[in-house]
């Protein structure tokens, strides 16, 4: 039997659904997208809630995470750590404005000062809706997990109601959320393997960052749900000599180099050659699956050298010239060998 007073589900035709823009794929570029959610994981002390808060002290400040990854779309934040009060959550605070040499004062960075936060009630979940709709902050961090709810985590058909609030609250308020959760000490093939609790919460993530102790480092653990994840970094917790300004940082921060770039380059110029056409940067990017400002980079480079040129239908491959001296070697005559003399 039909319900009455029911409407149909709405829908929309693929074609009639707007494009992302490249440049609003990323919150912070390579590490979180701009409203995804996801999973920062790893076991105790493994400095996760530090990752958390230098995540939202970037996105506040538009400084980059880790000193590393850029933040392409700051705004507000607002964070809620459970397991520290709220001296130590400014003090920890302080120390990466301190590292980074910003005022703290104008950020508009936001924390719940409230000392119990349950996100599997009702009430609290209603609570920091309104709170969302207030600030409408770029990100959302909880941390951690196991102390925002008394649901079996182990049980999918429990964890998922929450996970599900706050996917909702995710397309609600279209922000990025960031929730810290623990992952056990034994090893799996995948890191999200770990993550304590049901197997949802490893499928939840559009993206994940997990860490992992290594000896005297950390290694920096992520992946993406629509787009490649960089190599693993070694991460080390370091302050200055009197102690202050504790922060994370990249302990060999990868650059660009020379042959980094010189590769990047021969892909795009083998990529166009191989197409036979004029490719729109959109297809290239996809071809070659990297983030559009290393793409930018290489396309600009390579057309100062002259070897490819921008028309209205793309990019094309330009064959390169040779040189005046190639030029004059062609036509010497050949020298002929002493045999035939």
């Amino acid at each position: 039997m039909t319900p009455t007073n029911v409407e149909p589900l709405e829908t929309v035709r693929a074609a009639d659904i707007d494009r992302q823009p490249p440049e609003h794929q990323w919150l912070i570029r390579e590490l979180w997208g701009r409203a995804a959610v996801g999973i920062v994981g790893g076991a105790p002390k493994c400095c996760k809630s530090f990752l958390g808060l230098d995540m939202a002290t970037s996105v506040a400040s538009a400084t980059p995470c880790l000193d590393h990854f850029p933040v392409e779309a700051p705004g507000p934040v607002l964070v809620y750590l459970a397991e520290d009060a709220l001296p130590m959550v400014r003090a920890r605070i302080d120390a990466l404005c301190d590292h980074r040499g910003i005022d703290l004062g104008p950020l508009p960075l936001h924390v719940i000062a409230v000392p119990v936060l349950r996100l599997d009630l009702e009430r609290d979940q209603h609570r920091l809706a309104l709170t969302l709709e207030r600030l409408r902050p770029r990100l959302l961090l909880l941390d951690p997990l196991v102390r925002l709810h008394r649901l079996d985590e182990n049980s999918a058909g429990e964890i998922s109601g929450l996970l599900g609030y706050l996917r909702e609250l995710q397309r609600r308020f279209d922000l990025a959320v960031v929730l810290v959760h623990h992952a056990s000490k034994k090893h799996r093939a995948q890191p999200g393997q770990a993550l304590r609790g049901s197997g949802d919460l490893h499928a939840f993530g559009d993206d994940n960052a997990y860490l992992a102790r290594r000896d005297d480092h950390l290694v920096l653990t992520i992946e993406h749900r629509a787009a490649r994840a960089p190599d693993p970094l070694a991460l080390q917790l370091v302050s200055r000599p009197d102690g202050s300004a504790t922060h994370l940082a990249l302990l060999a921060p990868p650059d660009r180099t020379a042959s980094d770039a010189a590769s990047l380059a021969h892909a795009v110029l083998d990529t166009l050659t191989r197409a036979g056409e004029p490719l729109l940067r959109g297809v290239l990017r996809e071809r070659l699956r990297i983030n559009n400002q290393r793409l930018g980079d290489a396309l600009q480079e390579l057309e100062r050298a002259g070897r490819i040129r921008r028309s209205t239908a793309g990019w094309l491959g330009v064959t390169p010239q040779p040189s005046a001296d190639e030029q004059l070697s062609l036509l010497e005559p050949e020298p002929v060998p002493a045999s035939a003399a």
